[in-house]
C-alpha cells in the first residue's frame, strides 16, 4: 500500500470523507477507537470532523462517556466499550495489578454511590490524587472532565472482561483505524509494553495479512483487505482535526510516512503540546490553533482560494460555546 492509499483507507474508516449522519450509533461509531480529550474539549472537535450536528454538549451523549484510558490520558469512549480501552492495559499479575484492584476496591467502598472530585476521593481514600488513575485500570471508574477542574470520579460495576481479551479487540480497533499496522505501533498507541503485545499478535495471526507499506512491514485486518484495495475516494475539501485526533496519533517511525518532510513532522508533533491538523482534500497542509474564536491556521503551502474558503467554512462550523470561529492565516 503507498502513502496514499493507507491515507485514504484511514479516512474512510474514520467518516472523515463523509460525516455520518447524527445520532447515537454514529457517536459510537465515531468514538469506537476511541478519542483523545487531553486537550479540554479535543474529543468534541474530532466528532464534528466525522458526524453531521455535533453541538457544544454532544460530547455528554449517553452513547459516550469518559474515561482515563490509553496511556492514563482523558478520552471520550462508547459507553458500552469503556472496558475495551480500560482493562486491556490491566496486567495479568504483579504489583501494578494489585495496585489497581486495591484502588478501585478502597474507591468503591468510599464513594457508594457519590460523585466526588477527583482530588477529594483521593485524600478520602489517603492516596495521591495522580494515584487515582491507577484504579481506572480494572474498568470500574469513570470520569467527567470539562477542562476548567480536577475531575468528577464515580465508580461502576467491575466489567467482567479479562485484560487479554480486551486487548485483542484494542488491537483489532487499532488495525482498523491506523491500518496497516505493527506490533511495535500498537504498543505505543495504547501504552502496553511489547511483551504484552506479541501474544496479542499471535492470538490475532488467523485474521491479518502481511502488508508491505512505505514504512516497514505491517498487517491489516484480513477483512478490511477489500475496503483497503478500493480506489473510491472522495476527500472532502477541508477537516480540522484538534490536538491528539485518532486520525495522525502516531509515534515513532509511523509519522514519517505520514508526513516525509521533518520541518512539517517537528510542527505537527512538537515536544509540547500538539497543535491541530489542517486536512485539504484528505491529506495534511498545515496546522492550527484556537483561542476563544479566533482560529489560526499555520499552512505548509500555498493555498488557493478555493482552498481557504473550505478552511474558513469548517472553522466557523465549529461547535463553540461562545460564537461563531473565525480563521486567520499566518
Amino acid at each position: 500500500m503507498s502513502r496514499d492509499q493507507i491515507l485514504a483507507f484511514r479516512r474512510r474508516t474514520q467518516g472523515l470523507d463523509q460525516r455520518l449522519p447524527p445520532g447515537s450509533g454514529s457517536l459510537r461509531q465515531a468514538a469506537w477507537a476511541g478519542l483523545q480529550d487531553s486537550v479540554p474539549r479535543s474529543a468534541l472537535h474530532s466528532l464534528h470532523a466525522r458526524v453531521e450536528g455535533i453541538a457544544p454538549g454532544t460530547w455528554e451523549d449517553p452513547a459516550l462517556v469518559q474515561v482515563w484510558g490509553l496511556r492514563f490520558a482523558a478520552y471520550v469512549v462508547p459507553a458500552d466499550d469503556h472496558a475495551i480501552f480500560t482493562v486491556a492495559r490491566l496486567p495479568d499479575t504483579g504489583p501494578r495489578r494489585a495496585r489497581a484492584d486495591d484502588i478501585a476496591a478502597r474507591l468503591s467502598t468510599f464513594l457508594r454511590d457519590r460523585r466526588l472530585d477527583a482530588r477529594e476521593a483521593a485524600a478520602g481514600i489517603g492516596i495521591h490524587p495522580n494515584e487515582i488513575r491507577y484504579g481506572a485500570l480494572t474498568g470500574s471508574l469513570l470520569i467527567r472532565w470539562d477542562g476548567a477542574r480536577q475531575p468528577t470520579v464515580w465508580t461502576v460495576p467491575r466489567p467482567r472482561i479479562e485484560p487479554f481479551q480486551a486487548s485483542i479487540e484494542l488491537a483489532r480497533r487499532y488495525l482498523r483505524v491506523l491500518g496497516p499496522g505493527t506490533p511495535q505501533g500498537f504498543s505505543e498507541w495504547a501504552g502496553i509494553r511489547m511483551p504484552r503485545v506479541e501474544p496479542i499478535f499471535d492470538a490475532l495471526a488467523p485474521s491479518l495479512i502481511p502488508v508491505e507499506t512505505p514504512g516497514s512491514d505491517s498487517f491489516l485486518l484480513d477483512e478490511d483487505e477489500p475496503l483497503a484495495r478500493s480506489a473510491d475516494a472522495d476527500p472532502a475539501p477541508a477537516r480540522l482535526l484538534p490536538s491528539g485526533d485518532t486520525f495522525f496519533l502516531l509515534h515513532g517511525t509511523a509519522r514519517e510516512s505520514m508526513v516525509p518532510d521533518p520541518a512539517q513532522r517537528a510542527q505537527l508533533w512538537p515536544s509540547r503540546v500538539w497543535p491541530g491538523a489542517v486536512m485539504v482534500d484528505g491529506d495534511f497542509v498545515g496546522t492550527w490553533r484556537r483561542s476563544g474564536t479566533l482560529v489560526t491556521v499555520e499552512p505548509w503551502r500555498k493555498l488557493t482560494a478555493f482552498e481557504r474558503n473550505a478552511i474558513e467554512q469548517e472553522a466557523a462550523s465549529l461547535p463553540l460555546p461562545d460564537g461563531e470561529a473565525s480563521a486567520r492565516f499566518l
